[in-house]
């Protein structure tokens, strides 16, 4: 049996969507969904914010974002840009100076609303910018700062109300002959944000930038993001996404990876498949599994691992991954390789032999990728 089995019912079809470049990394059309972050650390700190986006990209993060909410960040933006190993987006609110330094500072991507940016010369004067250096622009709709007359018009936060201010923000962009951008509409409250991002994708081609704000920690905000972000991927909608969490923002990109690989849209790293454990388990299952995270963290080859407890449904688990490991008795159980069995193990050397295992089929996978590729 094939451990990836092509199923009709397992597809998801991306709505299409122009492509644009942040930096090197494209997004929308038909490039992978990238996976967003942000930096909490104070700008103007060049060590501590570098050292924040290294952070980041060791964790998979295609892209972060930095805010410059003043000279001395925007100041700072010549030497981050120039150490960071990911495109950077500067985040801009209002100052329309502070965007033109960023562009002029290297940031792959500016993310603004161009109608809070000022006067319609100010607008022009930054999408010259952005285009003088190179950069795309993010339109950053959110339910807590709409513009007044939206809000008169509507009465509250609202998804016709949300879609509409983006649309304005497009057409100031596209008045100025400017197509390099992607667009949010993002709200705290999910239902809201799913009905907006629904309604934007039916009403422009642009890429489409996937968030739920201000979410929460990293439980609630986790499961939060999940609901909504997982909902819209599903329907095909999103072209890059941020997980919004109170937390260390390493954590973001993990959780990121985590709702695109639970779709199958991104691939990265090991997926465990683990049982909750019960009175049927032959090892600690739920002591097992944290300390395999812990050991296997560093592989970023896409393969997957089953640690099950019992034979009830382990046998079944391990026929469907890269490396199994069954809980049976007399303080042993099953190694299955491929889908298969292959020899038995006592529970006292399972973690460092199966990080071994897993160690070994990374490699294989990694040589057969390089192979492949270079035969292109």
């Amino acid at each position: 049996m094939s451990l990836n089995p092509v199923r009709p019912w397992r597809n998801i079809y991306r709505r299409k969507s122009r492509q644009i470049h942040v930096g090197s990394v494209a997004v929308g059309g038909d490039a992978p969904i990238s996976v967003q972050t942000m930096t909490n650390t104070l700008t103007h700190d060049v060590a501590a914010t570098i050292a924040q986006i290294q952070a980041c990209a060791d964790a998979g993060a295609d892209i972060v974002r930095v805010s410059c909410p003043d000279e001395a960040s925007t100041a700072a933006m010549r030497e981050i840009v120039r150490e960071s190993p990911v495109p950077l987006v500067a985040d801009i609110h209002f100052h329309y100076k502070r965007a033109i330094e960023a562009a002029e500072a290297g940031a792959a991507c500016l993310r603004i609303n161009p109608g809070n940016i000022g006067s319609a010369e100010r607008v022009r004067e930054v999408i010259r910018a952005a285009k003088d250096h190179g950069c795309s622009i993010r339109i950053g709709v959110n339910a807590g700062s709409l513009e007044r007359h939206l809000l008169e018009k509507y009465g509250e936060p609202c998804p016709e109300a949300m879609v509409e201010s983006g649309l304005e923000h497009i057409r100031i962009l596209e008045d100025n002959d400017f197509q390099e951008y992607k667009i949010s509409v993002k709200a705290s409250d999910v239902f809201l944000a799913a009905a907006a991002y629904q309604s934007l994708s039916e009403a422009t081609d642009a890429p489409i930038h996937l968030g739920i704000t201000e979410a929460g920690g990293l439980r609630s905000g986790t499961i939060k993001s999940a609901v909504g972000l997982g909902n819209l991927l599903w329907n095909g909608i999103g072209d890059t996404i941020r997980v919004s969490l109170s937390a260390d923002p390493v954590e973001e990109v993990k959780v990121g990876y985590e709702i695109l690989k639970s779709l199958g849209l991104r691939h990265r790293g090991v997926t465990i498949i683990s049982c909750p454990s019960c009175a049927r388990q032959g090892f600690d299952v739920i002591k097992t599994v944290g300390l395999l995270e812990e050991r296997l963290a560093h592989i970023n080859t896409s393969l997957s691992l089953s640690i099950i407890g019992c034979v009830v449904n382990g046998p079944g688990e391990a026929l469907m991954t890269d490396v199994g490991f069954t809980g049976g008795g007399a303080g042993s159980g099953m190694v299955y390789l491929a889908g298969a069995q292959d020899h038995k193990l006592q529970n006292d050397k399972m973690v460092d032999h199966i990080v071994e295992l897993v160690e070994k089929k990374a490699q294989e996978i990694e040589a057969a990728q390089a192979v492949e590729t270079a035969a292109e």
